[in-house]
């Protein structure tokens, strides 16, 4: 068995025969620790390990790489596509046709269910795809101390107690507890969520501190921004932090979403009772003196009509449908019932760097001349603020213009450039001739550049209090002037301002030298400084995210931000979103009070919270864990690592196409290629219209199969044969699907993202359907018997006897069928009247009940076919009858409608 390493949390992995084993045990809070007692623990030095100790740990630990997870073949994901209950009961339905004889419908049957398991399959990504991003992301070499030298090896041969050094540009290929630093500066925003790099220092860390605030270790596959350090492993592959997500993710539970529970529900409520119905009326027909075989043939005829087969099938193509349209505005579904789910969403969990925000630095606010200034406001360019900040800089400049080096300096140069600063011919003019580099204890950094005039600038920035201690004048409208209490009060307050706007805040200052110190150190540089100014930043706001949160709400969605950022910083965006107003009290969470509630208090609590700060990847999975156990819908979005196993959690994760990391759009149902938080908005209208055409479907499928039912079923009961399994089958083949399928490409209603969300306790049977499918299946049944009574009481032609029966089947075979073709327009709306809605508005149910008539109507008017059928020619008046009441269903449902709306019903 291999031993392992652990650095935090309650739940650690050991790696045994290449496999994840889950025990419960405290893992190892290395960064509670000093430097000298890790060392000791992991038996090593700080001239790292020998060739032959890291071999014996490389066959002990295993390699540093995260575990595949078992692959399921593609027969094996063919074959989950049939564990829903429908598609059994279709399997069921289709066996019993082909046993009495009924190849064509058996066909048929299965051919529904092989194309609803082969889209299925192909829609759906499993989540080892989100496990191999995560193996992708791991560094393929590192400089480790081995044998007393640096050595370059393969990152998957680190190993426990190794020494790895890092510098700028290095991926991260281990966790590591730092045991050297030199202004490290790492960034972990896929990781933790917190938007800027990380400062690094060797200092003593609660055992209780979460990720975001370990700052004396740097976790595998982050990214070293700035400067250099030494680390020995404390955790490899499975065993770090990375590693831990890939647990969580391999270990999350797949949720059912809302469509898959109400096909369930409404595949075994309808099995039941379809069931009890024809053995009802097989039970009947056998007292009434019917033949045995013949009732039995019309019994399962009954019951194979009454299973809306198609609705698999109808409920795929809407969906199908539902994602092309989607991907035209930028939403990509991975996985088809996502579609409607998202539909359904009654909470938006947002992580907040990269998807409510920018992530990207910003300078916002510009301090000079004792006043406070917008960044869009001009500006002059040898103002000595805006010089000093893009002096003081090491970002480099490419040759296709792209900014590279740390956040917050890309952030001021970018403010230069923009304004229309040339840095690198003002560079090029007072070139950099030396520099006191940053340093985490200091919290400066200075530049001095040679001018022409023979003297020496010194450009420092850094953090205001630190520089005003350094400052003894300051610049004001070009005139340098002695800093007094009033004047450092003044900048102490704009500080303040600034602060309280959660904005990153750097202070500017400068001074000229004649000649440039012998010893660059800032006792010999950092002194005597003129005050320039301050700027501060931030990670903005996406522009369109305020008005989609808006809309949100008012569609009755809420929407919760969640990020690694600090309290003051998350609540000043939340504030600038709209996700929490002025004044409001105890709206924000942190991951620390987080961890003081048990699930139980969470549950009960977490209403009262719309934003959580310093949070963890186990703080995300339980927030939408909490709302998914109060019958909430939850929506995940996000595009780091740290997000994965929350996306996956939730009922719908949304990962970002841009920004995101291949991990994270790899455990998401739908990722949003634009990044853009609007187009979710857009995604969930897109959503509610399927929900809202599939239960359009329902209701006509439903409803016609209940007038089928109940037009055999009371006809039973009376002795009468009004008709024929073939008749029987044929209506429903030709007059189900093509309506249904048509009725799927509704428009959305004008109101429809003025609605509350459906929610997981509704179904294909709210919002009044249920009620419409039973009264106007009733009023199907009734006109069809009413058209078969009239037509055996009045025989046409002189046909008596069989053939005056054989019209009166007739008849009943027309007005059923055509009945279910005018009813699909009643079917467009639940309440509304179909001149609202648009009767014509949608061409392609013109197309399909035009097609579904020919159908129909064909068996009775082509000569063969007729007398297969066991149909007769009718006269014009049985022909008018027929039609006419089918129309029928038209004006009743249309009188129906007006009275329920004169009720309030919408």
């Amino acid at each position: 068995m291999h031993r392992s390493f652990f650095i935090s949390s309650t739940k650690y992995i050991v790696l045994e025969r290449g496999k994840i084993v889950a025990k419960e045990q405290l893992r190892e809070a290395f960064f509670a620790q000093n430097a000298e007692t890790v060392l000791s623990k992991l038996d090593s030095t700080a001239t790292g390990l020998t060739s032959a100790e890291a071999k014996k740990r490389a066959e002990e630990y295993g390699p540093n790489a995260l575990e595949e997870g078992e692959q399921k073949s593609l027969l094996a994901k063919f074959m989950d596509q049939f564990k829903d209950f429908m598609i059994v009961v279709l399997l069921a339905a289709a066996l019993i046709s082909g046993v009495l004889g009924e190849i064509s419908d058996a066909i048929i049957i299965l051919m529904v269910v092989v194309l609803n398991a082969v889209l299925g399959v192909y829609q759906e990504s499993k989540a080892e795809e989100a496990i191999a991003a995560l193996r992708q992301m791991a560094s393929p070499m590192a400089r480790v101390k081995r044998d007393g030298e640096v050595v370059t090896v393969r990152s998957d041969e680190i190993v426990p107690g190794d020494i790895v050094l890092l510098e700028a540009g290095d991926v991260v290929p281990a966790d590591l507890r730092l045991i050297e630093s030199n202004s490290l500066k790492i960034e972990e925003a896929a990781l933790t969520g917190e938007s800027v790099p990380v400062e690094k220092e060797l200092v003593d860390i609660d055992a209780d501190a979460g990720i975001g605030d370990r700052l004396n270790m740097a976790f595998s596959s982050t990214n070293v921004t700035y400067g250099r350090a030494a680390g020995v492993v404390v955790g490899t592959g499975m065993n770090t932090e990375v590693g831990h997500i890939a647990n969580m993710l391999a270990n999350a539970e797949e949720t059912k979403t809302p469509l898959q529970e109400n096909q369930d529900q409404l595949g075994k409520s309808l099995t039941i009772l379809i069931l009890a119905v024809a053995a009802i009326m097989f039970v009947v027909g056998l007292l009434n003196g019917r033949d045995w075989l013949e009732m039995l043939l019309t019994s399962i005829s009954v019951a194979v009509a009454a299973i809306p087969e198609g609705l698999p099938a109808i409920t795929t193509i809407i969906l199908a449908l539902g994602t092309q349209k989607m991907a035209k505005r930028n939403a990509l579904v991975r996985k088809l019932p996502a579609v409607e789910t998202l539909g359904g969403t009654e909470v938006i969990c947002s992580d907040k760097t990269g998807t409510l925000t920018m992530n990207q630095m910003t300078v916002e606010k510009v301090f000079y001349n004792g006043e406070i200034h917008d960044a869009d406001a001009a500006i002059a360019l040898d103002l000595p603020v805006m010089k000093v900040m893009n002096f003081a800089n090491d970002t480099e400049i490419s040759s296709d213009g792209t900014l590279i080096g740390d956040p917050t300096e890309t952030a001021m140069v970018q403010y230069g450039l923009d304004k229309g600063m040339n840095l690198k011919a003002d560079l090029a003019k007072e070139p950099r001739v030396a520099e006191v580099p940053f340093e985490s204890d200091r919290k400066l950094m200075s530049t001095i550049h040679k001018l022409a005039d023979g003297r020496y600038l010194v450009a420092t920035k850094g953090a205001p209090d630190e520089l005003l201690k350094r400052a003894t004048t300051i610049d004001m409208n070009g005139e340098v002037l002695p800093m007094t209490d009033a004047i450092r009060e003044n900048i102490l307050s704009a500080n303040h301002s600034l602060a309280v706007q959660a904005l990153r805040v750097l202070a500017m200052a400068y001074k000229f030298i004649d000649e440039v110190p012998a010893t660059m150190s800032s006792e010999t540089v950092e002194f005597d400084m003129t005050y320039a100014g301050l700027i501060g930043m931030i990670d903005p706001e996406r522009p369109e995210a305020a008005a989609a949160i808006a809309t949100a709400k008012g569609a009755g969605i809420r929407t919760i931000m969640i990020t690694g950022d600090h309290r003051d910083t998350a609540e000043a965006i939340a504030l600038r979103l709209g996700i929490i107003e002025n004044g409001q009290k105890g709206a924000v969470l942190t991951g620390a009070e987080l961890n003081e509630q048990t699930d139980e208090e969470f549950a009960r609590n977490v209403e009262k919270y719309s934003v959580y700060a310093r949070v963890s990847p186990e703080h995300k999975v339980r927030i939408v864990k909490a709302w998914q156990n109060h019958g909430k819908v939850v929506s995940m979005t996000g595009d780091g690592v740290n997000d994965a196993p929350s996306l996956k959690t939730a009922d719908i994760g949304v990962g970002m196409g841009i920004t995101g990391t291949e991990v994270s759009k790899g455990a998401s149902d739908m990722v949003l290629a634009d990044d853009n938080f609007q187009t979710i908005v857009v995604a969930v209208e897109e959503g509610r219209k399927v929900f809202a055409n599939i239960q359009k479907a329902v209701q006509f499928l439903l409803s016609a199969n209940l007038g089928e039912v109940l037009s055999l079923f009371v006809a039973t009961f009376l002795g009468w044969t009004i008709l024929e399994p073939v008749h029987i089958l044929w209506i429903n083949l030709v007059t189900d699907t093509f309506p249904a399928i048509a009725l799927g490409l509704e428009d959305a209603e004008a109101d429809i993202m003025e609605q509350k969300p459906r929610g997981r306790s509704s179904n294909f049977f709210s919002n009044g359907v249920g009620g419409a499918i039973i009264y106007q299946g009733i009023l199907e049944g009734a006109i069809t018997l009413f058209v078969y009574w009239w037509g055996s009481s009045n025989p046409m032609m002189g046909h008596t006897g069989e053939l005056a029966h054989m019209d009166a089947e007739t008849m009943a075979f027309i007005t059923l069928g055509m009945i279910q073709l005018f009813h699909a327009y009643n079917s467009k709306s639940v309440y509304k009247s179909i001149f609202q809605v648009g009767v014509f508005s949608n061409k392609t149910l013109v197309y399909a009940t035009i097609l579904s008539a020919v159908l129909l109507l064909g068996v009775i008017l082509t000569p063969g076919l007729s007398t297969f059928f066991g149909v007769s020619q009718l006269t014009g008046l049985q022909w008018a009858v027929s039609v006419g009441s089918a129309f029928a269903i038209v004006p009743i449902v249309e009188l129906v409608k007006a009275v329920q709306r004169a009720m309030g019903k919408k």
